[in-house]
């Protein structure tokens, strides 16, 4: 994926922020679109289907949280790259940014060479993982969704089916950082319940199975996937 044919979408109530990320990500070469309000910002979401969205965390009306909250409802906006670009560096309002679906979370003021490498980073990281014929193949692992059948390092793994329904929601979106929330309503749905420590067992066991490093844990928040 190239540079022209990526589409950012860029969500400040900031003029001067704007103009200034527009300015850094249109000179290499990017598609860019922008909204100063979280309403407008929705809007040109759903019309623009950006492949990648900056949130500023405090905006008037629909802040930067509820409306990441409010994209990750819309089925197509699910994997869609979301990024909260803000003033605020405390850990409660991090955290109130992974557990609505953020990818990442950047504070300003904005060095444009960091920015630049992260969103590269976010980019290149979802593009190495091909979902062919319920296929995700990784640089050490394929997963087989159909045959629930794990190959890792050319060697045959045996996965239960929670574990291996855990290993797919998390290696389908490297990077991605899911809350316990999350996981539990699209591993088990919102119907039962799930205790945390069911949830802390299986990912243990997942572990055991394809390497700790892979799984990382975010404190408070829930669990990701590093290649």
């Amino acid at each position: 994926m190239v540079a022209q044919d990526i589409k950012i979408l860029i969500v400040d109530d900031e003029k001067d922020i704007i103009e200034f990320l527009q300015y850094n990500f249109e000179k290499e070469g990017f598609q860019v679109f922008t909204a100063r309000n979280g309403t407008d910002g929705k809007e040109l979401a759903l019309k623009s289907k950006p492949d990648l969205i900056i949130l500023d965390v405090m905006m008037p009306g629909i802040d930067g949280v509820e409306l990441c909250n409010e994209l990750r409802e819309i089925p197509q906006f699910e994997d869609t790259l979301i990024i909260f670009l803000t003033a605020r560096g405390e850990d409660y309002s991090q955290i109130a940014g992974f557990e609505v679906g953020a990818d990442d979370y950047i504070t300003k003021p904005v060095r444009p060479r960091v920015l630049l490498a992260r969103v590269n980073a976010l980019l290149k990281r979802k593009s190495k993982i091909k979902v062919e014929e319920n296929i995700i193949d990784l640089s050490f692992m394929q997963i087989n969704r159909d045959r629930r059948d794990v190959i890792l390092d050319g060697e045959s793994v045996h996965i239960p089916k929670i574990e291996f329904d855990l290993l797919v929601l998390l290696a389908s979106n490297p990077g991605k950082i899911f809350s316990r929330e999350q996981i539990y309503s699209k591993i088990w749905g919102n119907e039962v319940f799930v205790s945390d420590r069911t949830l802390d067992v299986h990912i243990r066991k997942l572990r055991e199975k394809i390497g700790n490093h892979h799984i990382k844990t975010i404190k408070g928040v829930g669990y990701g996937f590093n290649e």
